[in-house]
């Protein structure tokens, strides 16, 4: 069992963040109508989200976790193949504040413009998640349907026989190039997958923000939807458990 340092800790939580201040970002850039991006369209947000993971990774990495997983959802897996889930509680408060931070920075980041946005649905968007079609079973297996597909495919692409045959000893996935797929991954699952839910895919990504929307003093936001928020907490974890128990 790996003992869970301040600096792991730290990396989760700045690594998180950044994730959020980009991912929220490019959201907010596309929602709020003062924006010079306004309706830059879907492919413009699931690219900034996939930046976000992409350089989040670094950051994580570079502030002291090797692991950078900045999901609690892949903290579970993870712990769940290794057997060893001692990192799920300490990272799941770094990375949910973490996410509390990213998405504090992009409202400050937009300060002037919430007053000019009157739409409260799009307002939440920019923080957290929210369906197309609000059906709360077809919800839960979008989410953890997409979760189930993101820890597969981290899996296949650090996995040794990823690049050739598992007993080449020369054939190891660079941490650089590995974080680049993984942003490629999510990119693709935003894409084919994200239409329905947002693409929460991250406990922490919903969760802080989520906190944040209702805490911050935005003119007429509206409700926090605490009503749905269940199911991208809890269903990226479920599709994460199944993964990891696959996977093991």
């Amino acid at each position: 069992m790996d003992a869970v340092s301040f600096k792991m800790m730290l990396g989760e939580f700045l690594g998180t963040a950044v994730l959020i201040y980009f991912g929220n970002g490019v959201v907010a850039g596309a929602l709020l109508k003062k924006s010079k991006s306004n309706n830059a369209g879907w492919i413009s947000i699931t690219a900034g989200w996939a930046f976000g993971v992409l350089f989040g990774i670094f950051t994580a990495k570079s502030f002291g976790s090797p692991d950078a997983h900045i999901n609690p959802a892949v903290t579970l897996a993870f712990g769940i193949m290794n057997n060893d889930l001692s990192k799920l509680i300490p990272f799941f408060f770094s990375q949910v504040g973490g996410a509390m931070l990213g998405s504090g920075l992009v409202y400050l980041h937009y300060l002037p413009h919430w007053k000019e946005e009157i739409d409260p649905i799009a307002i939440l968007s920019i923080h957290s998640t929210e369906p197309a079609i609000d059906h709360k079973l077809s919800n839960f297996i979008s989410e953890s349907f997409g979760t189930f597909i993101l820890i597969l495919g981290i899996y296949t692409i650090f996995h040794p026989g990823s690049l050739g045959t598992s007993s080449d000893p020369g054939n190891v996935l660079s941490a650089h190039f590995g974080a680049l797929l993984v942003s490629f991954l999510v990119w693709a699952i935003g894409l084919s997958m994200g239409g329905t839910t947002g693409y929460a895919i991250n406990p922490a990504r919903d969760l802080g923000p989520r906190i944040m929307h209702s805490i911050l003093p935005i003119p007429g936001k509206g409700s926090s939807r605490w009503e749905y928020s269940w199911i991208p907490i809890v269903a990226p974890f479920v599709g994460a458990a199944v993964a990891g128990l696959v996977l093991m």
